[in-house]
C-alpha cells in the first residue's frame, strides 16, 4: 500500500488555514494526504480581516477560524510557535527555530506578510508599534493604558483601521500620510478629499502630504515627531501602518526565484521555481502583482490543494488566472467602496460622477470608450449601489440603460440587476468563488436561508460584503424551486 503524500504548509494565516481547508475537503475519502501545518505565531489562525473588532469587544475565540480540535478531527499534525528557518530543497526537509525538522513531498509557503516600518529614526522606541497580529492589538492596547494621543504613520485601508482602534480606545487620534490623499490605492483624489472631511468630523485629525523625518522625546508628550518643512507634532503612541512587504525570506534564502521588488514568484499552479514548492497569499507574486486581499489568496489555495492532489492524474485542474481586487467597506462607519479601474487608466476611459456635499456622497462609475461596458467605480459615503456595479464589471454584462443613470440619485430601479440577470457562472460571492449556479444548486438540495446556503456553499461568510446579492439569488431559486414543484398547468388535488 502506497505511503501517504506528505504535505507541509508554513504558515497559518487565513490563507494557509484556506489551503488545510481546501485540502482536506477536495481529496474526500481518499486520505492519502499527511497533513503538517508550522505556525510561526503562538496560535492557530484567525481572522485579520476582522482585527478591529477586538477593540469592539470580540475576543480571541470570536475571531478564530479553528481549533485544536477541529485539526485533530481532520487529522492535521499542528506546531504553533514553530518557525520554519532552514528549507533542504535536496533532502526535501524543514527545520524550524525549535530544531525539530519534518520531511515533506509538497511544501506550501503560506508566509503572508509582514508591516512595513518607514527608516525613521527613532522608530524603535518603546510605544512605537505596528499593527498586524493580535498580540500587536494587545501591545497598542497595553500602550493605550499609559498614552492619551496616539498617531498612525500610513493613510490607507489598513492605516485607517489601526486609526479607528485608537479612537475607541479613547485617544487623540493623528493620521500621518506621505501622499496627497488617503487610501490612493482603492479611491481618486475627490474620494480622497471627502473621505478625509469624514474622518476629520468623526474627530480623527488627518495630515496629509506629510513626510516624518525623526521621532525625539517630546516636551508634553512621550515623544515629538519632526516633519520635514519643519513641522511637529507630540504623541504618546505611534502605531506603523504604512504598507506591507511579502515575507519572502525563507524564498530569498534557498534560491528560490524572488520578483525584482519582493515576492515569491509563482506559475498558475502557485508552484515556484522548485515544482515541490508551492507559495499562496501575499508572500506569492504572480505575474509581477502581489494581492494584498484575503480573495486572491484563498483562490491561490484552492488552485494550489487541486494540484497538488491531481496533478499527476488525468483530470484537469484549476489555474490561477488572476483576481478582481474590488472591496466594499465601511471605515469608523464611513461606507467606502472600490471597482475595478477606479482611477480610470484604462486607455479611452470615460468617467462620470455624482456628489452629494451636503450629506458626504461622492459616486464615480468609469465606462469602456464605447461607454457599454463598466470597468470600475469610486463609492464614499454611500455603497448601496456597490453589488449592482460589482456585478456589471464582473460578468462584463453590457448596460442597457445610460450608464450614469447607475449613481444617479431618483432613477428608481434603472440599471439593477435581478438574480435572474446574471449568468449561471456569475461570481456572486468573491471571497470563495462562489457562483450563481452554486446557490441554486444548494437551494434544490433543500437549503431555504441564508445560514443554511453559508454552511453548504460558504457564500458570504468572507467579508460579508455579498450578503444581499446571495439572499438575492437564495429568494429567486426559491421560486424557481416552487414553480418547479408546482407547474402552473398542473392541477392542485382537492381533499373532501
Amino acid at each position: 500500500m502506497p505511503s501517504k503524500q506528505r504535505v507541509v504548509v508554513v504558515g497559518n494565516g487565513m490563507v494557509g488555514h484556506h489551503f488545510v481547508q481546501q485540502l482536506v475537503t477536495q481529496q474526500g475519502d481518499r486520505k492519502n494526504i499527511a497533513i503538517t501545518v508550522l505556525s510561526g505565531e503562538d496560535r492557530l489562525a484567525y481572522d485579520r480581516v476582522q482585527l478591529s473588532s477586538f477593540f469592539k469587544g470580540k475576543t480571541e475565540d470570536d475571531l478564530a477560524l479553528t481549533s485544536n480540535k477541529t485539526y485533530q478531527v481532520w487529522q492535521v499534525s499542528f506546531h504553533t510557535h514553530s518557525k520554519v528557518v532552514d528549507i533542504n530543497r535536496e533532502e526535501k526537509t524543514v527545520t524550524t527555530s525549535k530544531g525539530e525538522s519534518f520531511a515533506y513531498d509538497k511544501l506550501i509557503l503560506a508566509t503572508g506578510s509582514y508591516a512595513f516600518v518607514p527608516p525613521i529614526p527613532g522608530k524603535d522606541r518603546e510605544h512605537c508599534l505596528v499593527y498586524r497580529t493580535i498580540n500587536d492589538l494587545h501591545a497598542i492596547k497595553k500602550s493605550a493604558h499609559a498614552s492619551k494621543v496616539g498617531v498612525v504613520i500610513g493613510g490607507g485601508l489598513l492605516g485607517l483601521e489601526a486609526a479607528n482602534a485608537l479612537k475607541q480606545l479613547g485617544l487623540q487620534t493623528h493620521v500621518i500620510e506621505f501622499a496627497p490623499q488617503l487610501m490612493g490605492v482603492q479611491i481618486d483624489g475627490a474620494g480622497g478629499r471627502l473621505l478625509k472631511n469624514k474622518i476629520t468630523d468623526l474627530g480623527v485629525t488627518v495630515h496629509t502630504s506629510v513626510a516624518t523625518e525623526q521621532i525625539i522625546e517630546g516636551e508634553n508628550s512621550r515623544y515629538k515627531m519632526c516633519f520635514k518643512g519643519g513641522q511637529t507634532l507630540e504623541t504618546d503612541m505611534i502605531v506603523f501602518s504604512a504598507g506591507i512587504r511579502p515575507y519572502d525570506n525563507l524564498a530569498r534564502e534557498f534560491n528560490l526565484e524572488i520578483g525584482e521588488r519582493g515576492g515569491i514568484v509563482i506559475n498558475n499552479h502557485c508552484q515556484t521555481s522548485d515544482e515541490n514548492i508551492y507559495a499562496i497569499g501575499e508572500c506569492a507574486l504572480w505575474n509581477n502583482f502581489i494581492f494584498g486581499l484575503v480573495a486572491p489568496g484563498y483562490a491561490m489555495a484552492k488552485v494550489a490543494a487541486g494540484h497538488v492532489l491531481n496533478h499527476s492524474s488525468s483530470i484537469d485542474v484549476d489555474e490561477f488566472s488572476g483576481a478582481d481586487m474590488s472591496t466594499k467597506l465601511k471605515l469608523m462607519g464611513v461606507e467606502v467602496g472600490s471597482i475595478g479601474d477606479a482611477h480610470a487608466r484604462t486607455e479611452g476611459a470615460i468617467s462620470y460622477y455624482f456628489e452629494d456635499q451636503p450629506n458626504g456622497i461622492y459616486k464615480k462609475i468609469v465606462t469602456n470608450e464605447q461607454g457599454n461596458k463598466l470597468i470600475g467605480a469610486v463609492l464614499v459615503g454611500d455603497t448601496s449601489e456597490y453589488d449592482n456595479l460589482l456585478q456589471y464589471h464582473l460578468n462584463n454584462i453590457e448596460l442597457s440603460v445610460p450608464a450614469e443613470s447607475l449613481i444617479m440619485p431618483l432613477a428608481g430601479d434603472a440599471g439593477e440587476l435581478s438574480a435572474d440577470d446574471l449568468p449561471r457562472d456569475a461570481i456572486i460571492c468573491a471571497c470563495h468563488k462562489v457562483t450563481k449556479h452554486t446557490i441554486e444548486q444548494a437551494v434544490m438540495q433543500g437549503c431555504s436561508d441564508l445560514n443554511a446556503v453559508q454552511h453548504a456553499t460558504k457564500a458570504s461568510t468572507g467579508c460579508g460584503g455579498c450578503e444581499k446579492l446571495v439572499q438575492s439569488v437564495i429568494s429567486s431559486a426559491l421560486k424557481n424551486k416552487i414553480a418547479t414543484l408546482n407547474p402552473v398547468n398542473e392541477p392542485v388535488s382537492q381533499s373532501a
